[in-house]
């Protein structure tokens, strides 16, 4: 393996990283569609708030069109974050890091009113997050 003088890997070597740079791009495209759920999600509690199942006796009550609100602007959040994903900034990173936590949050309390969409839409949150976390470099160690 060649190095430079600082003892890092040379330009050629840093140009091939399809393994890192495959990982933004998954988190970016499951950004992009969790958001789009989130932004459904969001205009189903405002439009038809009366389809929502809201189970009685749960731990905590919440105003499913001010939650769908919520979730509108937050899946919108979301989708943006995940097309600035693309550009490869550090700051989309951070960002999508923190909008995808939040989405956890928002479909945590959201379970008992779509169980099943809040679970998924968790699921891809934790997606993003371990993708986002991942890091965009390997390691130079060799076996």
């Amino acid at each position: 393996m060649a190095s430079n003088v600082s003892g890092t890997a040379t330009d050629a070597q840093d140009s091939r990283r399809p393994f890192a740079t495959g990982w933004t791009v998954f988190a970016a495209v499951l950004m992009i569609f969790g958001g789009a759920m989130a932004i459904f999600e969001g205009i189903a509690a405002i439009a038809k708030d009366d389809l929502i199942v809201v189970t009685r006796n749960y731990a905590y009550q919440m105003n499913t069109t001010g939650w769908g609100w919520i979730h509108l602007i937050l899946g919108i959040v979301i989708v943006l974050a995940g097309l600035a994903l693309f550009t490869g900034a550090v700051w989309a990173r951070a960002v999508g890091v923190v909008v995808a936590g939040l989405g956890m949050i928002a479909n945590f309390l959201w379970l008992p009113y779509y169980p099943f969409w809040a679970i998924v839409l968790i699921a891809i949150d934790v997606f993003v997050i371990w993708a986002l976390c991942a890091g965009t470099t390997r390691s130079s160690w060799r076996v």
